[in-house]
C-alpha cells in the first residue's frame, strides 16, 4: 500500500460482559472514532463490520471466566471483509486490565487496510499503556495518528501524545523497508510437520486450495496459519483467511471459493460432517493430514521440491540455529529461492508502453521455461489471484514492488554467470 493513507479504520476495545444465563458474551465497549452523518449504505456496512469484530476476538468467549492473572496474547491478525476489491485486517491484542481481585480480559483491535504488525504493536502498547490511566486519555493519541498520513516504506512519523503526570511525549512509528517475515514463527511449523507435509500444504496453498488447520491451542493455529501464508512470500494469499474460526461460523469450510481457516480441534466432527468441497484437512496436534485431494506429492516440481525438502531437514536439524530469526531467515531462504527459480524471469516479460503502463506477455514467459514439469505447474499459477494481483502491481512501475524478492532474483542470475 502507498504512504498517505491513514493508519487505520476504527480501533475497538471488546470486552466480556456476563449475560444472565451466566456465560459470557464479548461486546465492544469502546469505538475509535464515532462516525457521524454516513449513508444508510455505509452505515449498514460499518455496523455488520462492528458486528463481527466481537466475534473474532473472543472465537472462544463463552468458556472465558475472571482469573486474577492472565498472560498477555501478543499481537494477531486475520483477514475479516474481504470483497469489492477491499479488505480489512483486524491486528489485536488480549491483556488484562490493572486493578486487584478477579478481571476479565480484554482485546485491543485495530482494523486496517495497511499491514505492518511491528508498527501496530507499538501502536497497540501505546493503547495499553494509556488505558491503564484511562479511557479519555486514548482518544487525543489516536486522533494524532488519524491526523498522520501512514508512512512509505523505510519512511518515520512522529505522533506527539501528552499523558497525564508524564507531559508530552514523541513517539515514533516507522515502517518497515520489508516486513515479510514481521510476526512470523516458522519454528511453531517445523515443530509440529515434518517438512514433506510442508511442502504439502504449501503446493495446496500456491494453487489457492480450501485449507484447514486443527489444533486446540488459539496461539498454535494463528502462528501456523501465519507461517504457512509467509511461505508464500513474495506472492499474497487473495482469499479468505481466518486463522480462529468462531464457533457460530465453521460454516465458512462449506464456502466453494479458496480459504485458509484454523479451527480449535473440539469442533472436528462437526467440521467433517459440513458438505464442504475437496480440502486439505491438517492436525497440528498429530502432525499428519486428515484429509486430502491426493495429488498434493505430485503439484512441485521433482528437483525443486527435493531441494527444499534437504533445505528444510538441514534447518531441522542444524543445532547451531538457535534464534527464532535464523531460523526464519533459513526456511524463508528455501521457499524464496523456489520462486526466483519458477517465476523470477518475470520482469523480461513485462512489455512497456509509451504511457508507462506494462503489459504482462503470459504465453511468451511460460513457454520460456524449459522444465516439463516447472512450465506446468506455473500454467497453473499464472492463473491464481496472487500471481496476478503480484503481475498487476509489476505493471504499473519499472521500480519492482518486493525489493528483497527482487534482490535474490539479481543474486540467481550472478550466480549463473558465474557458473558459466
Amino acid at each position: 500500500y502507498s504512504a498517505g493513507q491513514f493508519f487505520f479504520e476504527y480501533l475497538v476495545v471488546v470486552s466480556l460482559k456476563k449475560m444472565p444465563d451466566g456465560h459470557y458474551e464479548p461486546k465492544i465497549t469502546y469505538q475509535f472514532p464515532k462516525r457521524e452523518n454516513l449513508l444508510k449504505g455505509q452505515k449498514e456496512e460499518e455496523e455488520r463490520l462492528l458486528q463481527a469484530i466481537p466475534l473474532f476476538c473472543f472465537p472462544d468467549g463463552n468458556n472465558w471466566a475472571p482469573v486474577t492473572e492472565f498472560t498477555r496474547i501478543p499481537l494477531e491478525s486475520m483477514e475479516l471483509v474481504q470483497g469489492a476489491g477491499r479488505c480489512s485486517d483486524p491486528f489485536l491484542t488480549l491483556f488484562q486490565p490493572s486493578g486487584r481481585g478477579v478481571r476479565l480480559p480484554e482485546v485491543f483491535c485495530i482494523i486496517s487496510c495497511l499491514g505492518c504488525f511491528g508498527l501496530f504493536s507499538k501502536i497497540l502498547d501505546e493503547v495499553e499503556k494509556r488505558r491503564q490511566i484511562s479511557m479519555a486519555v486514548i482518544y487525543p493519541f489516536m486522533q494524532g495518528l488519524r491526523e498522520s498520513p501512514f508512512p512509505a516504506p523505510g519512511k518515520t512519523v512522529t505522533i506527539k501524545s501528552f499523558i497525564p503526570e508524564s507531559g508530552t511525549e514523541l513517539i515514533e512509528l516507522t515502517r518497515p523497508v520489508d516486513a515479510h517475515l514481521e510476526h512470523v514463527e516458522f519454528q511453531a511449523l517445523l515443530q509440529r510437520l515434518s517438512p514433506q507435509l510442508i511442502l504439502h500444504i504449501f503446493a495446496s496453498a500456491m494453487l489457492e486450495r480450501r485449507l484447514i488447520f486443527l489444533a486446540e491451542e488459539l496461539s498454535v493455529l494463528s502462528q501456523c496459519i501465519h507461517a504457512v501464508a509467509a511461505l508464500l512470500y513474495p506472492f499474497t494469499w487473495a482469499h479468505t483467511y481466518i486463522p480462529v474460526v468462531p464457533e457460530c461460523l465453521l460454516d465458512t469450510v462449506c464456502c466453494p471459493t479458496p480459504f485458509m481457516v484454523g479451527i480449535q480441534m473440539r469442533h472436528l466432527e462437526r467440521v467433517l460432517e459440513q458438505p464442504m468441497e475437496e480440502a486439505l484437512i491438517v492436525d497440528l496436534c498429530e502432525g499428519k493430514i486428515i484429509r486430502a485431494v491426493g495429488d498434493e506429492e505430485e503439484i512441485l516440481p521433482g528437483k525443486l521440491q527435493n531441494e527444499m525438502l534437504v533445505s528444510l531437514n538441514r534447518h531441522n536439524n542444524n543445532n547451531n540455529v538457535h534464534t527464532s530469526e535464523q531460523v526464519n531467515a533459513l526456511v524463508s531462504e528455501a521457499f524464496v529461492h523456489f520462486f526466483v527459480r519458477l517465476v523470477g524471469h518475470y520482469a523480461s516479460y513485462i512489455k512497456w508502453g509509451r504511457s508507462g503502463s506494462g503489459s504482462f506477455q503470459e504465453r511468451a514467459f511460460c513457454k520460456a521455461i524449459a522444465s516439463k514439469s516447472c512450465r506446468r505447474l506455473v500454467k497453473k499459477f499464472v492463473k491464481t489471484n496472487m500471481f496476478s494481483l503480484f503481475i498487476e502491481e509489476a505493471e504499473k512501475s519499472r521500480i519492482p514492488q518486493e525489493a528483497y524478492f527482487q534482490q535474490k532474483i539479481t543474486e540467481y542470475h550472478e550466480q549463473k554467470k558465474h557458473r558459466r
